[in-house]
């Protein structure tokens, strides 16, 4: 049985080094967030296969005021969607 691949809903690989956009929460409103893929997982504490992502946020989102952190973090990997390859410098 082989492993099939990771992608975003346009069919894009996901995987280490690649940059993304996701959404995410602050305060009562949503935001778009760019991040780079540190590494792929799979969650199945639930009973079932979750693909999950461990990124970095580069520090570019929507909104008015800058992020504050650039910690890892884990999200799912269901609403994200590559841009492209990570950039080098």
């Amino acid at each position: 049985m082989s492993k099939a691949a990771l992608t975003d809903f346009t069919g894009a690989e996901i995987y280490p080094g690649r940059l993304i956009t996701f959404s995410t929460r602050r305060g009562n409103r949503v935001r778009v967030t760019e991040a780079i893929v540190l590494e792929t997982l799979t969650d199945r504490s639930s009973g079932r296969v979750v693909p999950k992502l461990r990124v970095r946020p580069t520090g570019r989102e929507s909104g008015i005021s800058a992020r504050k952190t650039t910690d890892i973090r884990t999200i799912g990997a269901e609403h994200v969607v590559v841009i492209s390859d990570a950039p080098t410098a």
